[in-house]
C-alpha cells in the first residue's frame, strides 16, 4: 500500500516538475546562444572600428564584409629638418624615407609599433590614386630606426600630390593581416585574413579559417554598410541568428565608423 501511494505521489510531482525543468534547460540554451552571438558581434565591431578609412565593403549577397585593418597610425614630417636630409615625406616625386612625429619605441606595446613589412597608407579615399586595395596610396616598410628620431624606410614610392594629408597623417596596415573578412557560410561565421592588399569578398572559406560562431542560421546572417561622404560617420549593421535544439536567438548590432582619412 505504501509503495502504491508513493508511486502515485511521485507521478503527480513529476508532472508538476517537468515544465519548470524543461524551462530551465531552454533558458540555459538561449543564454548560451545569446552569449556566443554577443561575443561574435562585439569581436566584429572591435575589428571594424580599427578599419582603414573607406576600406569597408560587402559582397552583393551581404554574407561577407571586408576591410583593411590598421595597427596604429602617426604623423609624418611635411618639411625637412635640414634641407636635403630626407626627413619629410615627399609627394609628386619618389621617396624612400621620412621621419615620424613621436616615438615608435617603448612604452608602446609591441603590437602597436611600426615594423618591417608593415604597409603605410596615406589619405585613403577608396578610389583613384587613393585606393589602398589598388596599392595607389601605399608603400611597404623596409626599415624602422628609433634614434634619435624615428625614421621609416619604405620601398621607393611616388605618392600623388593629391594625397598630401592636411594633418600629415598616415595609417599602418599590419604585415600579417592586410585584409580581413567576416563570412557567413553554411551554419558558421568565419573570420578570414589575407596577407595581400586585394578584395576578398565574396570568399570561399577554407577548413583552416577560424570559426567565430557555430549554429548560425545562414539565411539570417548578413552585413550592411551605409558608406559615407567623408563628412559623417559611416554605419555598419549586422544581423546574426543562431539556433540550437529548437531554441533561436537573433541579434542586431550597429557599428559607427570614422571614415575621415
Amino acid at each position: 500500500m505504501v509503495i502504491v501511494i508513493m508511486g502515485v505521489i511521485g507521478g503527480i510531482v513529476s508532472v508538476f516538475m517537468k515544465s519548470p525543468i524543461d524551462a530551465y534547460f531552454a533558458s540555459a540554451r538561449r543564454a548560451a546562444l545569446t552569449d556566443v552571438a554577443d561575443t561574435a558581434v562585439r569581436r566584429i565591431a572591435r575589428d571594424i572600428r580599427k578599419a582603414l578609412p573607406n576600406s569597408i565593403g560587402t559582397s552583393v549577397d551581404k554574407k561577407c564584409i571586408e576591410f583593411i585593418p590598421t595597427k596604429t597610425g602617426g604623423r609624418y614630417r611635411a618639411e625637412e629638418t635640414i634641407a636635403g636630409d630626407g626627413s619629410s615625406l615627399a609627394f609628386g616625386t619618389a621617396d624612400t624615407t621620412f621621419n615620424l612625429f613621436g616615438s615608435n619605441d617603448d612604452p608602446l606595446p609591441a603590437d602597436q609599433r611600426i615594423a618591417v613589412n608593415d604597409v603605410i597608407a596615406v589619405s585613403n579615399f577608396g578610389f583613384g590614386v587613393a585606393d589602398a586595395y589598388a596599392g595607389s596610396n601605399t608603400a611597404l616598410i623596409s626599415g624602422v630606426s628609433n634614434a634619435p628620431e624615428t625614421v621609416i624606410t619604405i620601398a621607393s614610392t611616388t605618392f600623388d600630390v593629391a594625397l598630401a594629408s592636411p594633418n600629415y597623417r598616415f595609417q599602418v596596415i599590419p604585415a600579417n593581416e592586410k585584409v580581413v573578412a567576416f563570412v557567413c557560410s553554411g551554419n558558421n561565421l568565419y573570420r578570414v585574413a589575407s596577407t595581400t592588399l586585394a578584395h576578398v569578398c565574396p570568399v570561399t572559406v577554407a577548413s583552416t579559417d577560424p570559426i567565430l560562431a557555430r549554429n548560425v542560421t545562414s539565411a539570417e546572417c548578413s552585413f550592411d554598410y551605409s558608406g559615407s561622404n567623408l563628412q559623417r560617420n559611416a554605419l555598419v549593421s549586422m544581423k546574426i541568428q543562431m539556433t540550437d535544439s529548437g531554441e533561436t536567438v537573433s541579434l542586431q548590432h550597429e557599428v559607427h565608423v570614422n571614415n575621415t582619412p
